[in-house]
């Protein structure tokens, strides 16, 4: 599958998108968003995991200012919501996503990085919040999802300076999950999906589904989720089957 701004090869049960904007470092505009949005809305039934990165030695430089436009307060909040909204159909659609980050993650490249659910840096990568540098505020979802990694204090810090994190830093402080040598990103991600793919398509769902919701509750009603969680996976023919699996010393095969 091929659009414009977005590559998409399927590998067996594995999609592999790459971010095609390297004259721009992947910069996001709308057209990028938009196809983003339409495979994560609709992804095909025997994908089990989906690898994203981006073309040229970078992974997004974040919103492409030279498609900015002058909206009204309405409009901002809009656009905004909308970027949520897709960030959200990544993070919380079921299907899990590992980010190949080389190069530039910057301002909504790191929002859409941490939209998705396994992070993998190499020696190029460059975290960095430049907004506040430019007289403007994050818009899709970084106050959120980045300062839940981050903390309140060490944002505001990375917003007000705008300086820029080398992957060794971002990796310490949880931007990425994982540091691997230069050039490896991808690889290294493809095999994460792979892994990853042969899980339980239950337990995969349900992981992704629960552990953010968890996260904004109360004690109490986390603990209640986890029993509700633990109570549909543990009782699932899937279950069984890794049981039986590992009790056979064999590899699991789920449905």
């Amino acid at each position: 599958m091929q659009d414009d701004v977005l590559t998409i090869r399927q590998d067996g049960d594995i999609a592999i998108l790459t971010m095609n904007r390297p004259e721009k470092r992947n910069a996001m505009g709308e057209a990028l968003l938009g196809a983003l949005e339409r495979f994560f809305t609709a992804p095909p039934a025997q994908v089990k995991a989906a690898v994203l990165t981006g073309a040229g030695g970078h992974y997004c430089a974040g919103l492409d200012l030279s498609e900015h436009k002058a909206r009204d307060a309405e409009g901002t909040m809009r656009h905004s919501r909308h970027w949520h909204e897709v960030l959200n159909r990544i993070q919380l659609g079921g299907l899990p996503v590992i980010s190949a980050m080389p190069g530039a993650v910057i301002g909504g490249g790191l929002e859409l990085a941490t939209a998705t659910h396994v992070r993998i840096a190499e020696p190029s990568t460059m975290f960095q919040l430049p907004e506040g540098r430019r007289g403007i505020f994050v818009g899709g979802g970084a106050s959120v999802r980045v300062g839940r990694i981050l903390g309140a204090d060490r944002m505001t810090e990375m917003m007000l300076t705008g300086r820029s994190l080398d992957a060794a830093q971002g990796t310490a402080l949880g931007l990425a999950h994982e540091l691997v040598g230069a050039g490896e990103s991808l690889d290294r991600a493809i095999a994460q999906a792979r892994r990853i793919a042969a899980n339980a398509p239950l337990s995969n769902y349900i992981i992704i589904q629960s552990l953010g919701r968890i996260d904004d509750m109360s004690r109490a009603d986390g603990f209640f989720t986890e029993s509700l969680c633990a109570a549909i996976t543990q009782t699932s023919p899937d279950a069984l089957e890794g049981l039986a699996a590992f009790l056979e010393k064999r590899p699991p095969r789920f449905r």
